[in-house]
Order: structure tokens, then sequence, then C-alpha cells
């Protein structure tokens, strides 16, 4: 009494190594007889590695044998079809579980063409927001300079309007000697009394000691802060006082261009999002995140596109200018 097993190959480069099949005899014959027959593969030779993926054992009601498949990591099926006395007909599909994983990796915003990138990829990943963007004009990305510039820069302009922080930061940049005398040496030695005097606040002065400070001690430094990435930038950024989260994803956007920054925080990027899906309440920054995965990895582009939409509705969001100096 014995099993024939057929297999049959219904995707390319794909091997079924082999099907063990062993078939005792029953005990009514007097004597057990074990035979063990490999069956016949119609892959080609194969260089690709193999390991053993499913072991399947099946009762002796059913048939008495152990079949072990093992399969290479290749995506296209196979169909093993075994056939037999106890078993007439058995029909398995088996598909490897190796994934091909693509993942996207965002340039800087001022990159040649990386704003173009972003904005097909977000038109394809949320055509919601890719009517949207087909109302404005694409997004630009400016320079202001240094990085120990554009923080300064940045907390000066603090809770100022537009107008209001740009008349202090001109007469701050005449008292250093123009913007390339912004440096930490020059800004250490105004004292608090030569700050007052055009106009920034005793707090703000301290704020700029210890950015300063920082970057006198080598906690930060221009290289260092361009160079790292998204989550270690915002921790040594948000340990100098003064900046917070809110102006760690603005300096982020604005001045080092990165891709992909959500300012959960900032109002005018929440209130564009309940505008966009007509939600009826203001998304909490917990719910930013989950509203706007499919906007990854070009969520700072997104953003940009929330501060339009909410201008266009009449709403403030004046922060967000300030912040790219408009």
């Amino acid at each position: 009494m014995g099993e024939q097993t057929q297999t049959t190959q219904t995707g390319h480069d794909f091997a079924l190594t082999s099907i063990l099949c062993t078939t005792i005899t029953p005990a009514s014959t007097g004597s057990a007889e074990l035979s063990n027959t490999p069956v016949q593969t119609l892959s080609h030779p194969s260089k690709i590695p193999f390991r053993p993926r499913k072991i399947k054992k099946l009762s002796p009601d059913d048939c008495d044998f152990t079949e072990i498949i093992a399969v290479s990591e290749n995506p296209n099926p196979s169909v093993t079809i075994t056939t037999g006395a106890a078993n007439p007909t058995k029909l398995k599909f088996v598909r490897s579980r190796a994934l091909k994983v693509y993942r996207i990796v965002a340039r800087s915003l001022s990159s040649n063409g990386e704003v173009e990138i972003a904005l097909r990829y977000l038109r394809a990943a949320d055509p919601i927001l890719g009517s949207l963007i087909d109302m404005h004009e694409a997004p630009t990305f400016d320079n202001f300079g240094t990085p120990f510039l554009a923080l300064t820069r940045s907390i000066l302009y603090q809770q100022l309007a537009f107008k209001a922080g740009t008349s202090i930061y001109t007469r701050f940049i005449t008292l250093c000697g123009g913007e390339k005398g912004v440096v930490p040496d020059i800004v250490l030695a105004l004292t608090p009394q030569q700050l007052r005097q055009i106009g920034v606040s005793g707090r703000k002065a301290n704020y700029l000691h210890d950015l300063c400070r920082k970057y006198k001690n080598e906690i930060l430094s221009d290289t260092a802060i361009v160079n790292m990435d998204d989550k270690s930038l915002f921790t040594m950024l948000t340990m100098v006082n003064g900046i917070g989260s809110w102006s760690v994803h603005m300096f982020m956007i604005f001045s080092l261009h990165r891709p992909d920054v959500l300012p959960i925080n900032d109002l005018g990027v929440r209130k564009g999002v309940q505008f966009l899906y007509n939600l009826e309440h203001l998304p909490r920054p917990s719910q930013m995140l989950q509203l706007c995965e499919k906007w990854k990895p070009y969520r700072s582009v997104a953003a940009w596109y929330m501060w339009r939409f909410v201008e266009a509705k009449g709403a403030s969001s004046c922060a967000a200018a300030v912040a790219a100096g408009s």
C-alpha cells in the first residue's frame, strides 16, 4: 500500500525542496514495513537558503505520515497536491512571509526638487489635502543664516507681533555690528542693560545668554545642530532656557528645512486639520499624530498648507508667519 505525491509550481524562482512521506503498513499484516520515498521536485537547483516552514502531523485515522515542508523566502506561492488511500486528495497552499518594505527617505526641503516630490507624495497619500495643495502656490523655505542666528531671532520674536519683533531684531543686529557679529562671544558680552535699551526684556536677555553659554561649553554648536537627527535635536534645544517645543518645531521647519516635523501644539496647524477634515472639535495634540500619520515623511509641508488654509478662512496664524519671516 503506498502513496503518490505530485508537486506543481506556480511561481517563478520558488523552490519546494522536498516532501518526505513515511508510510507504515497496518499491524494486521503481521509486520511493520517502513519506506521513505523522497518525492521528485520540478524546481531547478537553487542556492536560495531554505528553512523548515511547517510541520503537520495527522492522526492515524486520517493517514499515518509526517510532512515537512521547507520553503525559500520568496513571495511566489507553490501548490502541493497529496493523494493517498486514507486521504484521497489534500490541496495546500504555502506562501512565504517575506515582505519587501519600502521606506521613503526625505531630504531637506531646500534640496533641489524636494518640495515637488513632497507635493506629489502628499496628493497621493491624502486626496483631501491634495485638493488644498492645488489651491495654493508651492511653499518656499528661506535661509536665516547660521543656526545660532536663527535661534537668537526665534527668542527675540517670542510673543511679539511681527512688526514689533522686527523692530527689536533690527536694533539687536545693529548692536552686534551686523548679522555676522551675532556669535556667542559677542552676544554673551552684551549686558542686560544694553539689551533692555533696545527693547529686549530681562527674561529674554537671560534666554540669549543661556544659549550662548551652551555654545561656549560646546553642548551645542552649529555643526552639531545641522547633523543631529530630529529627536536628538529636540531634546538638546529644549534644554536651553526659553526654547520650548513650539520654538524647536518652527526652527526645524523654517531654518533647518527638516521635512517631517509636525507642530502638534501649534494652534494654526490644529485649526487647519479641523477645517480640512470637518471635525466638530479642535483636535488635541495627542490626536494630531494619528490624524496626520498619512502625511509622513512630509508633515512639515502639510503643516505649511494648514497655515495657508487657516489664513484663507480668515483665522489667525501670525505666530507661524513670524517664524517664517513673513
